[in-house]
């Protein structure tokens, strides 16, 4: 049978194709990343008006590891202070092997077992005032020209989410946000860099905080600084959380649209 109207057919198709690029440009559009998702420190005009982030001194906490250095012109009498590894009662209070075996175990009540001297609190303390402490104590009691350097041994740092996910080992004890991210390797394009969350154990209780990279606020931030043991999670996105599902990509469901599409035109003819 002739078609007795063409026209009324060719509009009738145009009006499916003219849906059909429209849904599928909204897809493209929404699938693009934009500039305010990816790029760091947006408003950095404000930097110079913005006073630098607070000083960070790393406080030792109870199940901490220490590394405490004693040295002297006279290494025989210096010997009584050092940490005896092939000795496990010489380390910590704690009563862990492998502790002992690294350094001094900050016990439950704050305490490690120092040679010769005993029981000395640490808890709270900053390497510096635990240095000048003990280094106080063996020249007026033993050693006249006594150097003692402390080290935290456990300081460590977990980076989860999308980024290079990792355990990152902090040598200086010193390190903030931004550098833990930029060692674990980057946020990924899948990632929220507006909503990073730090996890951290304060006293006997956990706390959160959530950090905004795409803004030069983040240095003002009391968790810009990480301490030992703290959890870095940097959340998926909405388009990265919905690619888990049973339609993996957008590219998969633009597939499945046209599929439809062109069925309807096919069996509409």
């Amino acid at each position: 049978m002739i078609n007795k109207n063409p026209l009324k057919h060719f509009f009738k198709r145009s009006f499916f194709l003219k849906y059909f690029l429209l849904f599928f440009a909204l897809v493209f559009i929404s699938s693009c990343s934009t500039r305010k998702e990816i790029v760091y420190f947006q408003d950095f005009e404000r930097l110079p008006n913005m006073p630098a982030p607070e000083d960070f001194v790393a406080k030792i906490e109870i199940n901490d590891v220490l590394r405490i250095d004693v040295s002297s012109m006279d290494e025989e009498l210096a010997a009584p202070f050092q940490l005896n590894l092939n000795n496990q009662s010489s380390g910590g209070g704690g009563g862990n092997q492998s502790a002992a075996m690294t350094g001094y175990l900050v016990n439950s009540e704050g305490y490690i077992n120092f040679p010769v001297l005993g029981e000395i609190y640490v808890e709270g303390k900053s390497r510096e005032e635990l240095e000048e402490e003990l280094t106080l104590i063996l020249r007026e009691q033993y050693l006249k020209d006594a150097v003692v350097r402390v080290r935290i041994v456990n300081f460590k740092v977990t980076i989860m989410g999308e980024t290079g996910s990792s355990v990152i080992d902090v040598v200086d004890e010193r390190i903030s946000v931004p550098q833990a991210i930029a060692m674990s390797g980057d946020i990924t394009y899948d990632g929220k860099r507006d909503n990073i969350l730090v996890i951290r154990q304060v006293d006997d209780q956990l706390a959160y905080e959530t950090l905004d990279l795409t803004s030069v606020d983040i240095f003002q931030n009391p968790f810009y600084w990480l301490k030992q043991n703290d959890i870095v999670y940097v959340e998926p996105t909405y388009r990265k959380v919905k690619s888990a599902g049973f339609i993996t990509s957008w590219q998969g469901l633009v597939s499945i649209i046209t599929t439809a599409f062109s069925l309807v035109v096919l069996f509409s003819r």
